[in-house]
């Protein structure tokens, strides 16, 4: 991991700290980066997640999705996680402890936008990070490389309709259009952009890419902290209201990490898969993409939002959350392995 990657939590805090007082200092131009939108997008968010999002998707081969069939049933455990669990557990944390437990906490007027930002994180599984995850534990790098390509083929196509059949089940409002253009701007295009830049790269030799992603590779953190700081110089005053609000939200997400991980690896143990496939099949079930999460929360709500808000306490807790599950599925290995019932 590089320095931003291993220290993405201290950065995050400081961008909060940054952007909270900024917001305070500088009011107007804040509210003058808020208003500049085209049909409900912000145009530098927008610009901000293009430079997050597409250094990540540079390393995605989807070519590899053929190799899929040689773990077909570590990677039916991912699918099964990612899309038939993981969002729909989400929704019920959500309303359990949002909406119920610890609704006397939280303003009241923002508990839907909470669940909807705990549904947009949980609907976006983990693209580039799971990389980094994976090599901590050894992890297959060609199954690591399919799944995240199947996984991020599938976004594609179903992350809109299961964030509006969740947010709809929740009761709250769906605007579609802005949803479609949200998976359009942020999913869609950044793809085809880096698959196509990916191509130009590589036909100038493997040493030119490695290099190139080496170089760009702070752009995503980079942009990811700028944004963060936009987003908090509008939520300051209300952190200050109510400084336990990220500590409430960070629950469900904790608990989720921890259910979703467990399960996969558990999963894969039973059904026979190595362990340097359940670890990486455990790693990307219980991570999230952030990045989107983040920008299709403003697009949808709002700088202001409080589904804004909860997209980012993801960011806040994913490095040492996600390091520690690392460290479980290392040191469990011995116990996997004298269990698993390999064919």
């Amino acid at each position: 991991m590089n320095l931003f990657e291993r220290y993405l939590t201290v950065w995050v805090f400081l961008c909060i700290v940054t952007g909270i007082a900024l917001g305070r200092l500088l009011p107007e131009p804040f509210q003058a980066i808020g208003q500049l939108e085209i049909a409900q997008v912000n145009l530098p968010v927008g610009l901000l997640i293009w430079v997050m999002i597409i250094p990540m998707l540079l390393k995605v081969d989807f070519g590899a999705l053929h190799q899929v069939r040689q773990h077909w049933r570590g990677i039916g455990v991912t699918l099964f996680v990612n899309w038939a669990v993981k969002p729909f557990s989400m929704a019920l944390l959500g309303w359990l402890f949002i909406r119920e437990l610890f609704a006397p906490w939280l303003p009241a007027h923002q508990l839907d936008s909470y669940v909807a930002g705990l549904i947009l994180l949980a609907a976006a599984p983990c693209t580039a990070m799971v990389f980094v995850w994976s090599r901590l534990t050894n992890g297959n790098p060609i199954f690591t490389l399919s799944q995240v390509a199947l996984n991020d083929t599938i976004m594609v196509f179903a992350f809109a309709p299961i964030v509006a059949l969740l947010l709809g089940l929740s009761a709250i409002t769906v605007p579609w259009d802005t949803l479609l253009t949200s998976v359009v701007l942020y999913i869609v295009i950044p793809v085809l952009i880096a698959q196509w830049w990916r191509k130009l790269l590589l036909q100038r030799g493997q040493a030119v890419f490695d290099a190139t992603l080496e170089r760009i590779g702070p752009w995503s953190i980079t942009a990811l902290l700028a944004t963060l700081v936009l987003l908090f110089a509008f939520q300051g005053q209300a952190i200050l209201d109510q400084p336990l609000v990220i500590l409430l939200l960070a629950v469900p997400i904790l608990i989720q990490v921890f259910f979703n991980a467990g399960l996969a690896y558990w999963l894969n143990r039973r059904l026979g898969e190595s362990h340097d496939v359940a670890c990486p099949s455990a790693l990307i079930g219980a991570s999230n993409f952030f990045e989107l999460a983040v920008a299709a929360a403003i697009s949808l709500f709002g700088f202001e939002s409080g589904a804004a808000l909860a997209t980012v306490v993801g960011v806040l807790i994913e490095v040492p959350v996600m390091l520690l599950v690392v460290r479980l599925v290392n040191a469990s290995r011995g116990w996997y392995q004298a269990g698993a019932r390999f064919s």
